[in-house]
């Protein structure tokens, strides 16, 4: 192992490199650590659906085109437990997810930079929902649940650090139809374009549209990253 002045220049250069791909094996532990993590982030999904589901049979008088998916932790839902109680859970999973694709970037590319970014913006988005399923709605800390809307971001990070690796290019267009889908409905729900589109008739329904883009690619992504890495060559233990 070298170091210090003996340190090759170009071993150097891959060390410090943003997003420059490399072709040392990763180590074990990394790519299971890695893999376990990406786990989470197909669970995630899942238990929010499941919890959200749930809530509205708990809540038969739910109005799906005209109701926010918060007040089905609110005051006016008969078993608020149960959507806050998902929501809590899958926030914690898609900070533990964010980490898994931090070390998958990493693992796969050596983006080390990148990956602690992408890591950065999954933690700050769990914290948000985690914080608005212990305060629900209208109570005005929920309002952190704005902080998971930075997890829209995340697909243009992990495009950024998985864009040397020509095998993944399935996931890269699936990432960047995802970037867009989110930025059309972004657009639309803030009324910076066709203001009358999305009104108080229909507002449910534009939020469970956004919702399903914004959680679940989560799971897609999280899926095809883990079945990659199931794939990498480990770097040896003598190495």
């Amino acid at each position: 192992m070298t170091c210090g002045r003996n340190l090759p220049i170009n071993d150097l250069v891959r060390r410090i490199s943003i997003s420059g791909p490399s072709s040392h094996p990763a180590p074990p532990r990394l790519l299971l650590g890695a893999r376990l993590l990406l786990g989470c982030g197909m669970a995630a999904p899942i238990l929010a659906l499941a919890s959200t589901l749930l809530g509205m049979a708990a809540y038969p008088h739910f109005n799906q085109a005209r109701q926010y998916l918060s007040e089905l932790g609110g005051a006016t839902a008969a078993r608020p437990a149960i959507f806050n109680a998902g929501v809590f859970a899958a926030g914690f999973l898609a900070a533990l997810a964010g980490v898994g694709f931090g070390l998958a970037i990493a693992a796969l590319t050596r983006a080390r930079l990148v990956g602690t970014l992408t890591a950065a913006v999954f933690l700050m988005a769990g914290y948000g929902l985690t914080e608005a399923a212990i305060y629900p709605w209208p109570d005005h800390r929920h309002l952190a649940i704005n902080l998971g809307l930075g997890i829209q971001i995340a697909p243009l990070l992990l495009l950024w650090g998985l864009w040397p690796r020509r095998d993944l290019r399935g996931l890269k267009a699936f990432l960047a139809a995802v970037f867009v889908a989110m930025a059309v409905l972004t657009v639309l729900t803030k009324h910076l374009v066709l203001p009358g589109l999305v009104n108080d008739f229909n507002v449910g329904w534009w939020e469970r549209a956004y919702a399903m883009i914004l959680v679940g690619w989560v799971g897609v992504a999280a899926f095809l990253l883990e079945r990659r890495l199931r794939q990498e060559r480990p770097a040896s233990k003598t190495a």
